[in-house]
């Protein structure tokens, strides 16, 4: 069945090489029950572990069944040790938080025989174990653990048991249980191999290989054993299995892998927690701080539509006359025929004049100080101020230069309180106005509150109230954002020739673009957003790192038990999955749990700051998208260390 030619092993200790096998060759038949001796130290359990593909020799080949397996891949190798062999170790091996039943369906996972678990309740019967089968470890005696160790090597029906000890930490009576069904299996057709120093165990079996200082030295048949009736299934089984284990590969394993990640979790609720809570702060982080950021630019572009869309602001400047600056307007002083002359120009839909200053206001007892500004009837579509209740200025009233008045809702709660004050008769630096409409909320800014405000007619304005002859400021609107820049430019010559200016004279006057105003707040919001943003991604990217430090501690931890799932059949490929799996399922619980605190806190923020909050789906997508990222990226290093590990040195691990 086996054969070993020249096989010799090495291990480096430090600076010191050991020579654990040295030029070793040995045949072992299809069903010998066959007991490897030796001191401490000689090289027994390395023979074993050569035997049941746990490690590789330095030198020489590895035959099964006339089939060279020496240069066979890690992956091949884990499916020939799933398949063909059982390993029964002297530490039980045995998983602390799993059951006796789910401690043997675990080489299922990796052989994709799921659909077999029915079986380690017979193998539990077998070993004797019928009423312990939901029992955990610490809750079994060592012959206990030591027969579900057993069953568990029986479960995919291996032609091959390896016993490394077996009975080395059990009492007298275990002993001979162990021994009784190790002799059993013999008797059915399994080829047993056990390592032992114990003369008593050896005792049990046909053949007794001697070694000492990494050589055979004697090999006793005891008697001649008659070849197993399973030879030439076991010949079909090496020939065929591997192309039919890798054809089912991927079918039934990732549902596997996701209830060993999710067990893993669970096993270890602290640590897990722990790995969560820094991806949850992390997304809630990025959530909070994205609604934050898209709430100030909605309420920027709310402070923005108070300012009118595709506006031009037209407005006396300082002139220079040698060297000395003059005062606004002392040069260049628009007019109503200024007025005209823009409106025949392409592109403008709308102009409205305007003039502005202070005014004293008297309703009964209330006396408030505020700002009067005078405009014409196209104002309130150019500046989005359509009045809430009542109506706004018609053209007879511009014309007539009438003292009606729209008041801010400022200037109304101060005079009116509550009352509706539409019909009311109003005192204006001593001169009654009607109110014929209150204008909409729009809330202050850094200089002014925009509601403490009165427009009149602008014609009331200048020659009635204020004795003006010239306009102060004149807004143009646009058809389209596009035609903002050359209607500026129209703007400028018209006012050039229409004041007959030099170009000494040009600076006389100021065109403001609006749409440049909007672009700077709108640009200034996108660098607070993702500046935001990235004060956020930092907490992320601190989760991410506390979910590395936990998998790599895991890794440390958990070092015995992936040696043995790799001894029962797990590939590097398996054991990276299924830590990637578990790495990933945590950052995304905490992703999730992250975007409902995330909302939870922009909720609260709204309620009790009072802010402009907006939790929009892109966020929660990214906040989501990047939670995943995290648990892949910084999981995929603890994994691969994982994947790395050899069985030995991990079984070894203390």
């Amino acid at each position: 069945m086996i054969e070993l030619k020249n096989i010799s092993k090495t291990y480096q200790m430090g600076k010191i090489q050991v020579k654990a096998l040295d030029n070793v060759s040995l045949k072992i038949e299809s069903g010998e029950f066959v007991a490897i001796m030796g001191p401490s130290g000689s090289g027994k359990s390395t023979l074993m572990h050569i035997l049941g593909l746990l490690d590789r020799p330095d030198e020489g080949a590895y035959f099964f069944q006339g089939k060279d397996l020496t240069r066979l891949s890690d992956e091949s190798w884990a499916i020939i040790r799933n398949k063909l062999v059982g390993f029964i170790f002297q530490q039980f091996h045995l998983l602390a938080r799993m059951t006796a039943l789910e401690n043997v369906q675990l080489p299922l996972v990796y052989a994709g025989n799921q659909h077999l678990k029915e079986n380690a309740k017979e193998k539990l019967e077998l070993v004797g174990l019928k009423d312990r089968m939901s029992h955990q470890p610490n809750e079994l005696s060592g012959g206990q653990q030591q027969r579900v160790a057993i069953a568990r090597s029986l479960i995919n029906e291996p032609p091959i048991i390896m016993a490394d000890e077996p009975t080395g930490n059990l009492d007298s009576k275990s002993k001979e249980e162990i021994m009784g069904i190790l002799k059993r299996l013999h008797q059915e057709g399994k080829t047993v191999i056990v390592v032992t120093h114990e003369k008593e165990v050896a005792d049990h079996a046909k053949r007794v290989i001697y070694v000492r200082d990494g050589k055979i030295i004697s090999d006793d048949r005891r008697e001649e054993q008659k070849k197993s009736a399973a030879e030439t299934a076991d010949s079909k089984l090496v020939n065929g299995f591997l192309s039919e284990s890798i054809h089912r590969i991927g079918r039934t394993k990732f549902h596997d892998y996701f209830k060993q990640a999710l067990f893993a979790m669970i096993s270890h609720k602290m640590r897990s927690l722990l790995s969560i809570l820094g991806i949850l702060i992390g997304v809630a982080s990025v959530i909070a701080m994205l609604a934050l950021g898209e709430g100030a630019k909605i309420s920027i572009q709310k402070q923005l539509a108070s300012l009118g869309s595709n506006l031009l602001v037209l407005r006396p400047g300082s002139s220079k006359v040698h060297g000395i600056a003059l005062e606004a307007g002392a040069v260049t002083r628009f007019t109503f025929k200024d007025i005209a002359a823009i409106k025949k120009l392409d592109g403008v839909i709308r102009v409205s004049a305007s003039v502005s200053g202070r005014g004293q206001v008297v309703y009964g007892n209330k006396n408030w100080s505020t700002q009067i500004e005078g405009v014409e009837i196209d104002y309130d579509q150019m500046r989005a101020v359509v009045p809430v209740v009542g109506r706004f200025f018609i053209d007879k009233e511009i014309k007539m230069r009438e003292r009606v008045a729209i008041l801010g809702t400022t200037v109304a709660r101060e005079l009116f309180g509550n009352v509706n004050p539409i019909g009311a008769i109003i005192k204006i630096n001593l001169a009654n106005f009607k109110v014929i409409g209150v204008l909409p909320s729009k809330g202050g800014n850094s200089f002014r509150d925009q509601d403490d405000t009165i427009l009149v007619p602008v014609t009331t304005a200048m020659y009635r109230m204020f004795g003006e002859q010239y306009i102060d400021t004149i807004f143009v609107e646009a058809k389209n954002v596009a035609l903002l820049d050359p209607l500026q430019e129209k703007l400028k010559e018209s006012i050039i020739r229409q004041h007959r200016l030099n170009k000494k004279n040009e600076d006389s006057f100021q065109i403001r673009n609006m749409a440049d105003i909007k672009n700077a707040l709108e640009s200034t919001t996108k660098v607070m957003s993702l500046l935001l943003g990235a004060i956020a991604a930092i907490s992320l990217l601190v989760g991410g790192i506390g979910i590395m430090n936990i998998m790599l501690v895991s890794v440390t931890e958990r070092t015995r038990e992936i040696g043995l799932r790799k001894a029962i059949g797990a590939n590097n490929q398996d054991i990276l999955t299924q830590f990637l799996i578990e790495s990933v399922l945590m950052s995304l619980l905490g992703g999730l749990c992250g975007i409902v605190l995330g909302i939870g806190a922009a909720t609260l923020i709204t309620i009790f700051a009072g802010w402009t909050i907006k939790v929009s789906l892109f966020s929660v997508l990214l906040a989501t998208f990047f939670s995943l990222a995290i648990g892949i990226i910084f999981g995929l290093w603890p994994a691969r260390q994982a994947a790395r590990l050899n069985p030995i040195e991990a079984l070894r691990y203390e």
